[in-house]
């Protein structure tokens, strides 16, 4: 029976980065991953498989479309008949993909992770460690890592299946829906229903909150809505779904909003309303495993499950379901394996929303920081009066910086526009280290550059903003 020091069940985010930064420190380390696609074992999880890369992939794509129809004219450039041929489309994204999870076998030959191809499952604790099933052959582990992630909730009345179908099914449309039914507001929904009305469909969202994007600032999730509705996506907020009904042409929707039944018939219908942790088959119940009331491995601060020697980290224990948020659960771990502080700041966790315009966000909305009693300044400066913005044809949205009134200390982060996605890590960076919206504002930003809006917006929290 071959022995190691760590294994991580899980070749996810989580898993996998835990995988090679607990060999990078020595650890004589395996990893068990289950995941496969299109029937072949493929690591990088949910995420670099059918979530987030895969999605991104057909987000540029379809934007690339929709610029050349509606936005290149502006600069001079005229095309005529352009067409979307969805299998070269569909194939880029695959290629993609598997870069990316070839990357990762890679870096296991690379740090010396051997790689298990198949179910792990907790056996047995013996003197010294824990037995692990690893597809089919048993092994010892000093220090088990679960890192089995999430999986899409399905809708008790729509399970997946057919024409109803999770974010896996809704990136690999054959063709693109005429009319498309997205449950579910949220990260997933807007990026993948963003997609296929770029693409050409109808897409109707259904959402079960009265309001949009309760997490984000409010400032930004209205403005969000009002750029969403006008690029044609169909909202609506406080439904209650009585049932859906399958045909072969498609899905037959029976809701209620604002006490008025309606009937809505599509194509296609992406559930997205939530992930659910991924324990199945790993033997919890047999060994005592905790979990919480909603299925959650319980953990300490330090990862610890009940049982000695047993981790947990990622999806699979709560919290924001965020791949970088696992990659550094991964990182932390092992290096508290090896007596390191490892150590993961959950305040400053940004979330960001791929959609055209991007959302980011990190740390407290106005709101949140005021709920707590904190005194509060606010400074917010729009992308229409930047020069690069406007150069690039995208002057949509703006930066809003929330600072502490008596410290000036950054308390969070708020942008919405074109590549807030890659914008907002200079304030996680400046938040991370307790700096101050000041810090920010007399930071040197290159000219002409997008990112002198986020230094506008810190010294518009001084009523100092220079171009404004």
């Amino acid at each position: 029976m071959e022995s190691f020091d760590v294994v991580v069940i899980g070749g996810g985010p989580a898993g996998y980065v835990a995988a090679i930064r607990a060999a990078q420190l020595g650890f004589a380390t395996a990893c068990v991953d289950a995941f496969t696609r299109d029937g072949k074992a493929s690591l990088g999880g949910t995420c670099l498989n059918v979530g987030c890369i895969p999605s991104k992939a057909m987000l540029d794509s379809s934007e690339k479309f929709e610029m050349l129809q509606h936005e290149f004219a502006e600069h001079g450039i005229t095309v005529q008949g352009a067409q979307v041929d969805l299998n070269t489309m569909l194939g880029r994204k695959a290629g993609v993909v598997d870069k990316l999870t070839g990357g990762i076998a890679y870096l296991f030959k690379k740090n010396k992770v051997k790689s298990f191809s198949g179910l792990g499952k907790l056996v047995r604790q013996e003197e010294g460690g824990w037995v692990v099933d690893a597809a089919g052959a048993e092994i010892r582990a000093k220090h088990v890592i679960v890192a089995t992630g999430s999986n899409p909730r399905e809708l008790p009345i729509a399970p997946f299946g057919g024409h109803v179908v999770e974010n896996s099914g809704a990136l690999a449309f054959q063709q693109v829906p005429g009319k498309l039914g997205v449950i579910g507001a949220g990260v997933i929904g807007l990026e993948l229903g963003s997609v296929w009305r770029r693409l050409g469909a109808q897409v109707t969202v259904l959402e079960a909150m009265p309001t949009f994007l309760a997490a984000a600032d409010d400032a930004v999730a209205k403005e969000a809505l009002k750029q969403f509705q006008k690029q044609g996506l169909d909202f609506h907020f406080g439904v209650n779904i009585s049932k859906v009904e399958q045909t072969d042409a498609g899905v037959t929707v029976t809701y209620s909003e604002n006490g008025q039944e309606t009937t809505a018939q599509f194509d296609k219908l992406i559930v997205s309303i939530g992930r659910v942790p991924n324990t199945a088959g790993l033997g919890a119940d047999a060994v005592g495993l905790q979990l919480d009331e909603r299925g959650f491995i319980k953990v300490d601060r330090h990862y610890r499950t009940n049982l000695p020697g047993v981790y947990a980290i990622g999806d699979v224990i709560g919290g924001a379901m965020l791949a970088h948020k696992a990659e550094e659960e991964g990182v932390a771990l092992a290096e508290m394996l090896a007596g390191q502080a490892g150590h993961v700041n959950y305040d400053v966790i940004p979330w960001v929303i791929y959609t055209s315009p991007e959302i980011a966000w990190a740390g407290l909305t106005e709101k949140a920081a005021k709920e707590q009693g904190l005194s509060v300044k606010t400074g917010q400066f729009p992308f229409s009066a930047n020069g690069r913005a406007l150069g690039h044809g995208d002057p949509r949205g703006f930066v809003k910086i929330v600072a502490d009134a008596q410290t000036d200390r950054l308390l969070g982060v708020h942008m919405i526009g074109g590549g807030v996605s890659e914008l907002i890590g200079e304030v996680v960076a400046i938040m991370e280290f307790g700096g101050s919206s000041e810090d920010l504002a007399r930071t040197i930003h290159a000219h002409p550059t997008l990112s002198e809006v986020v230094k506008e917006a810190a010294l518009a929290a001084d009523k100092r903003a220079l171009h404004m």
